[in-house]
């Protein structure tokens, strides 16, 4: 088990009381954030961090990002923390530096995981589903870590070697039909594990923004430039620029961050933007640059919902306000009601189970102290008797659920409420 000195979680108990003043509110939260450092993070010989998603025994770059962001407000005097995502930090450069494509990966190189799937595996792969958000993920944690704590000794050498290869792979997938070489299959299968045309994926054309195999649902696309992603690629390249002028000093690497980072706003703003009759010009979830695209929004994350939380436009934008009236409305084909709750859900999970992930979503991304805590106390009511967040709920019976044991979700819980209390990453994004 990971040695972390936990006095921050009673602080934050005291604070959540204080702010609050509800002892079940305060007793999730710290039930949520002891259990990843209990029973999901694991510090490998060479000083990694490897983290579990939770019910599975496999790393998901995205998720474990996503699991140890509440701790990143506790780093900056914290030693077992920087620690934690130091490790953390250098675990996805070398599982990228393996296969940039790959979406989660395995503790060692022990052949686990989706190998029967017709694509290049290799035995450190748990599963090869290329998602653009996974290597956004790992540049906004090297970002925020920088800006939380001072601390650089991460960006050296192999980030640069790092993002040179993310940066030639979303350049290479922005003409996606005739330059990738990258295919995924999963025979006999759901038809959302699989992706048209022999593995290629349905029909695109140059839009500047960069294609995406899988939503980060791990569920197929629809249409290849997925909308979400591209703003949080766009968000994280300007991270990138930053970085690469004020600590690298390398005009190279930076150039090379911004022409492709105002490619993908060129893309969005023509293509990523529809009209809708009913709430005016909003963002689409998915196009394909002919014509095609889908209006809807998912619950994980990076989603249309969560445009303020990945830093792509600010909460007041009009665009965005029109697409959150839509998406947070039964007009959104995953938008559920229920006795317990309302918000949105997923085709990854049953029909009318709605996501404790959204709801923290939709908490951090209101300008209300009223919704965030309607929020806490929606996740509250509807924890299944357990203490912990899930993967998805029936909001008419939340003791029906999916996944028991779910980090992602616990940790946006946690996230939720220290935003609520006056701890937050907004500064930093």
């Amino acid at each position: 088990m990971l040695e972390i000195n936990r006095d921050f979680v009673k602080e934050a108990k005291a604070l959540i009381m204080d702010k609050i003043n509800d002892k079940k509110v305060a007793d999730i939260f710290e039930k949520c954030i002891n259990n990843t450092i209990d029973t999901t993070v694991k510090i490998q010989d060479d000083e990694t961090t490897f983290i579990i998603t939770g019910d599975i025994p496999a790393m998901w770059l995205r998720d474990s990002v996503c699991q140890i962001r509440p701790y990143l407000l506790f780093a900056k005097e914290n030693k077992g923390i920087q620690k934690m995502i130091e490790g953390l930090i250098k675990n996805h450069y070398k599982l990228i530096k393996i296969d940039p494509y790959a979406n989660a990966f395995n503790e060692s190189a022990n052949g686990n995981g989706h190998h029967d799937d017709i694509t290049e595996m290799l035995p450190e792969v748990w599963e090869r589903k290329y998602e653009v958000d996974s290597l956004c993920f790992s540049l906004q944690l090297v970002y925020l870590y920088w800006k939380v704590t001072g601390k650089t000794d991460h960006i050296n050498n192999e980030f640069t070697e790092v993002s040179n290869i993310i940066l030639d792979l979303w350049k290479r997938e922005q003409n996606h039909e005739k330059e990738s070489a990258y295919r995924f299959q999963r025979l006999n299968s759901r038809a959302r594990n699989n992706l048209d045309r022999g593995g290629l994926g349905t029909k695109t054309t140059y839009t500047g923004m960069t294609w995406s195999g899988f939503r980060p649902s791990d569920d197929a696309c629809a249409y290849g430039y997925l909308v979400p992603s591209n703003m949080f690629a766009y968000t994280v390249l300007g991270y990138l620029v930053e970085i690469a002028k004020v600590l690298l000093n390398n005009e190279e690497l930076a150039s090379k961050a911004e022409v492709l980072r105002n490619e993908i706003e060129d893309g969005i703003q023509k293509y990523g933007i529809v009209h809708n009759k009913k709430y005016g010009s909003m963002y689409a979830y998915e196009v394909d640059g002919l014509g095609n695209s889908f209006l809807v929004d998912d619950a994980n994350v990076p989603s249309l919902l969560s445009i303020p939380l990945i830093g792509y436009r600010k909460n007041d934008d009009p665009t965005y306000v029109n697409t959150r009236n839509y998406i947070l409305s039964e007009d959104n084909q995953y938008y559920y009601k229920g006795k317990y709750a309302k918000g949105i859900g997923s085709p990854h999970t049953p029909e009318g189970y709605i996501w404790h992930i959204s709801l923290a979503i939709e908490g951090l991304t209101s300008d209300t102290q009223k919704e965030k805590l309607d929020k806490i106390m929606m996740m509250k009511e509807t924890d299944g008797d357990t203490l912990f967040m899930h993967e998805s709920f029936d909001p008419n019976d939340p003791k029906n659920f999916t996944r028991e044991w779910f980090s992602w979700a616990n940790s946006m819980y946690c996230e939720l409420v220290m935003d609520y209390c006056g701890l937050s990453l907004k500064e930093y994004i």
